[in-house]
C-alpha cells in the first residue's frame, strides 16, 4: 500500500512540474490545473477503491499460495523423509541380502565339500573291494594253476610208471603182485 502512495505522489509532483515548465501566461492555466487536480482526484479515487476491493482477495490469493506453497514444501518434506527411509530400510536389506548371499555360498561350498570327501570315500572303498576280489580271482587262478599242475604231474607220472611197468614188469612179476594182493585182501576180510 505504500507503495502505491509513493506512486502517486511522484506522479502528481512529476505532472505538476510539467505544467510549472509550460507556458504560465496561458489564460487557461487556471482550468488546466483544476481539470489536472480533479482528474488525479478521480485517478486516486479509483485505485483507493480499487486498492479497497481487490487487496484483500489479492491478499487472501497471496496467503492462500503461500500456505499451498508452505503445505508443498512440508509435503516434499515428508516424502524426502519417507524416500530416506525407504533407502535405509532397501539399503539394509540389501546388506543382509548379501550376507545371506554369502552364507548361502558357504552353505554351497561345504556340502560340495562333504559331497567330494563322500565320492572320494565312496570310490577308495570301491577300489579297495575290487583290489581285494582281484587278489581272490589271482589266488583262485593260481589255485586252479596248481591243481592242474598236479593232475598233469600225477597223469605224468602214471603215463611214466606204466611205461616203466610195462617195460621192466614182466608176466610173472604180475601174477606175484595179483597173489599179494589178494592175500593182503583175505587178511582184511
Amino acid at each position: 500500500m505504500t507503495v502505491f502512495l509513493a506512486t502517486l505522489v511522484m506522479s502528481f509532483l512529476c505532472v505538476g512540474a510539467a505544467l510549472a515548465a509550460g507556458d504560465a501566461n496561458h489564460a487557461d492555466a487556471g482550468v488546466l490545473w483544476k481539470d489536472f487536480l480533479y482528474r488525479c482526484f478521480n485517478f486516486a479515487l479509483t485505485l483507493g477503491i480499487l486498492a479497497y476491493f481487490v487487496t484483500k482477495p489479492i491478499r487472501n490469493g497471496l496467503a492462500g499460495r503461500r500456505d499451498a506453497i508452505a503445505t508443498s514444501l512440508a509435503e516434499a518434506e515428508q516424502a524426502r523423509n519417507d524416500a530416506e527411509a525407504k533407502f535405509a530400510e532397501y539399503d539394509a536389506k540389501l546388506t543382509s541380502a548379501a550376507a545371506e548371499i554369502d552364507e548361502i555360498y558357504a552353505a554351497i561350498k561345504r556340502e560340495a565339500e562333504l559331497e567330494r570327501e563322500k565320492i572320494l570315500a565312496s570310490a577308495e572303498e570301491s577300489a579297495l573291494k575290487i583290489k581285494a576280489e582281484a587278489e581272490k580271482l589271482a589266488e583262485n587262478e593260481v589255485v586252479k594253476a596248481r591243481i592242474a599242475l598236479r593232475q598233469e604231474a600225477v597223469r605224468l607220472a602214471v603215463e611214466i610208471a606204466e611205461d616203466l611197468l610195462k617195460k621192466n614188469v614182466n608176466e610173472q612179476d604180475q601174477k606175484q603182485l595179483i597173489d599179494e594182493y589178494m592175500q593182503q585182501v583175505g587178511e582184511l576180510h
